[in-house]
């Protein structure tokens, strides 16, 4: 005698397939097996001196063996490291198994993720290989597999965009990587110029350039020069050179899976914007970028480490980037800003012209500053909250600020408003993120 849904039940459990369980690239030892040796240099750095009379008292032998000791030792850290990490794709979620002492296991719904980059530091192009970053909701750090072939890595990311997208486990692997139509790509040429009419890059290399002499002629300590002069180089460095190399052939594309971000010249990162995701975007313009009519376009996703759309465009360019990632949604030109009433110069002299305000059907826009405008736009549905604050000294002169708080844990700010329409503001806002909520499409994967 049988029972009817016993048997059902076991059919469908022999008829699930195995969950196979793979291994990252084999290059990926080499990597790990620099860690022993990255603790011996962390605490030589941190006590030099220390470290000085140790290594004095060491016979060339003593290092000899020293060194035949610590190679193979690190050589075999890696290659632990490498054999008991796993990771396996099941029907609901990634598996990552790591861990050589203490175990550690990531369970990952797919459901969950909401971005994979695809990200080549220069050594790892080289070998071909690459590193795979996931965006999951709800977790602030990312999660990785690193490293993986080049080839695997891309096929892997195709599966899981599309296995969060609802896709079936058996037709995930046809699905493939979505295509990309390009948007915007910005020539290295102009981004040179841009960072060089950038007043951050001449503020870091000027504070470079200026201190460490002002420094020597107070302390004569060639130590404390050295320990202002060098952070503030690398300072400069990244202002400057660093940014170049970071943005260098930025590429965005449009794909079904959301907005696709190439960039980088030594390390390339492949990236995508996800869709749905974006709480706020913001149009910046410097005060030497005008004269050109370039902008800058930066971005808050909830849950994700983008911030960088656009790093220069045209702004009309930039407009219709922004019109892709935030459907609907028009900038509002700088006619349709309102300023703050003539009083708000006693609450803020001068600067007080640098803030506006706009409030259309799809967005909050709000935009301060005068040398470097920014113009914040948040999409109604994406309100959090919305708070009125007023100081004792706005109350004087009838004033108050307006924050719309955002999922991204970022706050933008209506500032110097006349009290009076502030309350109307607050009102009419909490109405339309209500509303807004309601009639939002869903967020979800190629749509």
């Amino acid at each position: 005698m049988t029972t009817p849904g016993l048997d059902d039940g076991v059919h469908e459990a022999q008829a699930k397939p195995p969950v196979t369980e793979r291994r990252l690239h084999p290059v990926t030892p080499l990597r790990r097996a620099w860690a022993p040796v990255a603790v011996l240099i962390g605490w030589a750095v941190h006590d030099p001196d220390q470290t000085q009379r140790q290594l004095t008292r060491l016979t060339t032998t003593t290092l000899l063996i020293a060194l035949a000791v610590l190679v193979p030792a690190a050589a075999l850290y890696g290659f632990l490291t490498w054999w008991y990490t796993h990771f396996a794709v099941t029907e609901s979620e990634l598996r990552i198994r790591t861990g050589l002492v203490f175990r550690r296991t990531v369970h990952i719904r797919l459901e969950r993720i909401q971005a994979v980059d695809v990200t080549q530091p220069l050594l790892a192009r080289v070998a071909g290989v690459a590193k795979l970053k996931l965006d999951v909701i709800g977790t602030d750090k990312k999660d990785e597999l690193s490293f993986l072939g080049e080839r695997e890595a891309r096929a892997l990311r195709a599966e899981l965009l599309a296995r969060a997208a609802g896709f079936a486990p058996e037709t995930a692997h046809e699905v493939g990587e979505a295509p990309a139509r390009e948007l915007l790509r910005t020539p290295p040429r102009d981004l040179a110029i841009a960072l060089l009419l950038t007043g951050a890059t001449w503020g870091a290399l000027a504070a470079a350039l200026v201190v460490p002499p002002v420094l020597w002629l107070a302390t004569h300590s060639l130590w404390t020069v050295l320990a202002t002069g060098v952070p503030l180089l690398g300072a400069a460095g990244a202002s400057s050179v660093g940014r170049f190399v970071g943005e260098y052939d930025w590429t965005v594309g449009e794909s079904p899976d959301g907005l696709r971000i190439d960039h980088g010249l030594l390390d390339r990162t492949h990236e995508t914007v996800p869709p749905g995701r974006v709480q706020t975007v913001r149009i910046v313009e410097p005060l030497l970028w005008r004269r050109r009519g370039w902008v800058r376009v930066e971005l808050d996703v909830a849950g994700s480490a983008n911030s960088v759309l656009v790093p220069v465009a045209p702004r009309e360019v930039a407009e219709a980037v922004v019109a892709r990632v935030l459907p609907g949604v028009t900038v509002p030109p700088r006619s349709a800003l309102s300023r703050p009433p003539r009083r708000a110069g006693r609450c803020v002299p001068v600067w007080w012209r640098g803030h506006g305000l706009a409030v259309t059907d799809a967005v909050f826009a709000a935009r301060h500053g005068l040398l470097r405008r920014s113009l914040a736009l948040v999409p109604h549905a994406k309100v959090q909250s919305v708070r009125l604050a007023q100081g004792p000294w706005q109350r004087l002169w009838r004033l108050a600020d307006v924050h719309v708080d955002t999922g991204a844990d970022k706050t933008v700010t209506a500032r110097l408003r006349d009290a009076e329409e502030a309350a109307r503001l607050l009102r009419a806002q909490a109405e339309r993120s209500r509303t807004g909520r309601r009639d939002a499409p869903p967020d979800r994967w190629m749509a």
